[in-house]
């Protein structure tokens, strides 16, 4: 018998970019100066495009990111469908034997509705029962899995009995302005003028997009706080 692994880690990584706040400012301009070099000036030109919502110019800035999350984070991420995306398949290849379960600082408790989620912190008896659950049902469910594939079931008949927080992995491609749109609506910020109530564990993803994010196009991720978190 395999023991499953548990983790509370959600995992984004930058694999590669072509961004850069002089590209949108290139782009932006060609309209009034054909082929052109960008100039000093790119905060103006940048919070301009934002604040009119003129959008297109920041389309023509990409970046790649590699993710680990459970299956339940990639059917909410993939609903973006501005995005390219390519993930580990069941069908092709053995699923790894981890499993997501949440630490001590996830909230568990839902005082508010199913509309507008307030989420609060749960009580210690509360997190454990959570997590010796997902143990249990985890360590079932890949025990059946792997009894499948000894007595030569298809893979893709065999995960059948995997359950959502098996975690998977996929690449994504976006552009500038359609992650945008992501980090608003999968971010819970003071700084958004609407705000969002994403479930925690693709919020963890969402941060580590932005932190790219502002690290390859500061000027671009200033002036989209500054607009309140909404994608031009």
């Amino acid at each position: 018998m395999t023991e499953i692994t548990l983790s509370s880690d959600i995992i984004v990584k930058l694999i590669r970019s072509s961004a850069s706040d002089s590209g949108v400012v290139q782009a932006a301009q060609v309209s009034v100066k054909g082929e052109n070099n960008p100039g000093t000036d790119m905060p103006r030109l940048i919070n301009y495009l934002m604040e009119s919502r003129h959008g297109s110019p920041f389309e023509h800035n990409s970046f790649t990111f590699y993710v680990k999350a459970p299956i339940f984070v990639f059917r909410e991420w993939q609903r973006h469908r501005m995005a390219s995306y390519n993930e580990m398949s069941g069908r092709y290849t053995e699923m790894l034997p981890e499993f997501y379960t949440p630490n001590e600082h996830r909230k568990l408790i839902n005082a508010g509705t199913s509309a507008r989620p307030e989420m609060v912190p749960g009580t210690s008896e509360q997190l454990q029962l959570v997590r010796d659950g997902d143990f249990r049902v985890a360590q079932t469910a890949w025990d059946e899995y792997q009894a499948r594939l000894d007595a030569g079931i298809a893979k893709e008949v065999a995960r059948s009995v995997l359950p959502l927080n098996t975690y998977s992995q996929m690449y994504t491609t976006v552009n500038a302005r359609a992650m945008m749109n992501f980090i608003s609506l999968r971010t819970d910020s003071e700084d958004a003028a609407i705000r969002s109530r994403p479930q925690r564990e693709i919020e963890m993803g969402a941060e580590q997009v932005e932190a790219a994010f502002a690290a390859e196009m500061p000027q671009t991720h200033t002036s989209f706080v500054k607009h309140g978190r909404i994608a031009p």
